[in-house]
């Protein structure tokens, strides 16, 4: 079914004011498609060339990382799930995903709720979703760090694939604002 009528308001704002609450409702479909793509891993592995760029708020309430990346990265982190991870879960109950990773040889969970999320992006595809965060609590105290898991060598016991290293990247080449009015 083509609709042929552009409903872009002249002002070119989309989508136009309303007094229903559709971006709300558009940020927790995207969410859902997110929470989706990293169940279904979780359960399956990853297929082919998929991989995710997770970015969120580090400074977010509930977000459990260790305190030298918290340093590092004090306000936002992107993480790639893409060869070595370990123990990818998502709570929608709970509402917040943990996984496994390496940082510099040293394994650990990282617990991040779901509305601390900002981005989240399978490149094999150019698929690239982004939301708006929570804000940080100011009267909140950072979560303390995750404990390191045990690592038998470089990898961890479990699904994990392995990969020589793990990597925060950037993903402004990858940015792009919702769906584009068609």
């Amino acid at each position: 079914m083509a609709d042929d009528h552009d409903n872009t308001p002249e002002n070119g704002v989309f989508p136009p004011e309303s007094l229903l609450p559709y971006e709300t409702w558009l940020e927790d479909a995207y969410r859902g498609v997110m929470l989706s793509a990293l169940d279904y891993v979780s359960r399956e592995g990853l297929a082919g060339e998929h991989h995710f760029y997770l970015t969120f708020r580090t400074d977010v309430p509930g977000v459990v990382i260790p305190d030298r990346l918290r340093a590092q990265y004090p306000h936002e982190m992107t993480i790639v799930l893409q060869h070595q991870f370990w123990d990818l879960n998502v709570d929608r109950t709970a509402g917040k995903v943990s996984v496994g990773l390496s940082f510099g040889g040293v394994g650990s969970i990282l617990e991040i709720p779901v509305r601390a999320f900002t981005g989240f992006a399978d490149p094999s595809i150019h698929l690239s979703l982004h939301f708006t965060a929570a804000e940080p609590d100011e009267e909140s105290a950072p979560v303390a760090e995750a404990p390191a898991a045990t690592l038998a060598g470089d990898e961890a016991e479990g699904s994990a694939e392995s990969d020589s290293s793990s990597q925060v990247v950037s993903l402004d080449a990858f940015r792009k604002k919702g769906p584009s009015p068609g």
